[in-house]
């Protein structure tokens, strides 16, 4: 076969698999819906045998769809995936309905921990104790067992203490899409000022 026509083979399966922006967005809104966890566009992309770019685009106008229209649902980008959710404001009525309470609240003592955990991680049990001055470790057996931390290793100092940071879940239960989307520690400043 000449170099020409494999180049016009190539450019009729192209053709074949080109999606519209529509039919990508229907698709990564029906995988999105049925995926167990957060699934990247990467993930989309392959298994629609799609350029990323493209399956990002159509995550973009889902997005702006959904909002437009006001839906009771949102596709929200979240620990580095995407995910179809309730809307945020609609979760208390949403509750209401299923007779349900919030999960389990943390503790200040958790909470404390746990900000200092996302804010510094990697970080041991003594530095934890340093910053806030008084003992965390019910506070991690907590935050383990909730799977919002894990561990991240041992640091390489004297006795090996444990590193911990927090997990894929922490994101997700936050509804944050990475870490970089933590409120900065100069916002607090400005509460307290």
């Amino acid at each position: 076969m000449s170099e020409e026509a494999e180049q016009v083979e190539q450019a009729v399966e192209t053709a074949k698999r080109s999606r519209s922006t529509g039919e990508l967005m229907a698709l990564a809104e029906a995988l999105i819906f049925v995926a167990d966890e957060p699934i990247m566009a990467r993930t989309i992309a392959d298994v629609l045998e799609e350029d990323k770019a493209s399956v990002e685009a159509a995550l973009e106008a889902l997005c702006e769809e959904y909002d437009t229209r006001e839906s009771g649902l949102q596709v929200r980008a979240v620990a580095g995936g995407w995910q179809i959710a309730t809307r945020t404001e609609l979760h208390e009525d949403v509750r209401r309905f299923l007779k349900t309470r919030p999960s389990a609240k943390l503790s200040i003592a958790a909470l404390e921990t746990l900000a200092v955990i996302a804010y510094k991680q990697p970080v041991t049990v003594p530095e934890i104790l340093e910053i806030r001055g008084v003992q965390s470790a019910s506070a991690i057996k907590t935050l383990l067992e909730k799977r919002l931390i894990v561990t991240k290793g041992h640091k390489e100092t004297v006795g090996r203490p444990m590193q911990y940071g927090t997990s894929k879940e922490f994101l997700i239960h936050f509804g944050l899409k990475d870490l970089n989307d933590l409120p900065s520690v100069e916002d607090f400043e400005d509460l307290v000022q």
